[in-house]
């Protein structure tokens, strides 16, 4: 069996508010965004959750997608780039070289191909990733919490759901307090299979950044400890984001 799917991202200003989605069918589709970025990264980042979302199943993946600079970065590109220490034949740095590393690392050992779609033509697949992908940069933009939609819940050949996100409301007003959002998830059906924390890329607190603060007065000096996992997406949020742990921290504020 082969899985399907939809890969696209978009950008309102290209860099701006941007957004990401993957789309198998309407239970199985998932959606993120920054509040700033590039209609690439977004696409790059729509195939990189993919790849994670479907890492629990042997099945072998097929990936849609309307940006030829992804597959061929993907698929052409990318081992010269590391024989070169990611750096292009003339020398140059690798575009978007954390989610390219990522991607890189995600596609090991996977059975994937890719196919180009031409985009905004009908095809049903690529229509419900953009249209995911665009609504997710409009709530970046409007300063709103985006659909991430249920993850990817397919039954495996043992008859296992895996799932690589936990399902999100249709709609998520932005100043919903997060420990609500928490504490309601273990209301969920208690049949339902456990999910693996979702790849968020940018959070609800990411909104944040697209607001003009004013500088504080003096540097203050702020020490604090990290589980690993916290660590984890930290660094992962930092890298999507292409800015250190530091930076990463400082958007928070």
């Amino acid at each position: 069996m082969t899985i399907t799917a939809a890969a696209d991202g978009s950008a309102l200003g290209n860099p701006g508010p941007n957004g990401w989605a993957w789309y198998i069918d309407d239970a199985n589709w998932a959606a993120g965004g920054s509040p700033h970025g590039t209609n690439n990264q977004g696409e790059l980042q729509a195939v990189l959750e993919l790849l994670r979302a479907t890492a629990g199943t042997d099945e072998s993946l097929l990936i849609l997608c309307d940006s030829k600079y992804v597959i061929d970065s993907i698929t052409k590109w990318m081992p010269g780039w590391k024989r070169r220490g990611w750096r292009k034949a003339d020398g140059g740095a690798v575009l978007n070289q954390e989610l390219m590393k990522a991607l890189d690392e995600a596609m090991s050992g996977r059975d994937v191909r890719f196919e180009w779609v031409k985009g905004h033509a009908g095809h049903d697949l690529n229509e419900a990733a953009d249209e995911r992908a665009n609504a997710a940069a409009k709530a970046y933009q409007q300063m709103q919490e985006p659909r991430r939609g249920p993850g990817f819940t397919m039954a495996t050949g043992a008859g296992a759901a895996v799932a690589a996100s936990a399902p999100v409301a249709a709609s998520a007003p932005s100043h919903e307090d997060p420990a609500l959002r928490e504490a309601a998830a273990p209301r969920a059906s208690a049949a339902a299979a456990p999910a693996v924390a979702p790849q968020l890329w940018a959070e609800a607190s990411d909104l944040l950044e697209a607001l003009d603060l004013a500088p504080v007065a003096q540097a203050i000096d702020l020490r604090l400890h990290l589980s690993a996992d916290e660590h984890a997406r930290l660094r992962d949020r930092a890298d999507a984001q292409g800015v250190s742990l530091e930076e990463a921290l400082r958007r928070l504020i």
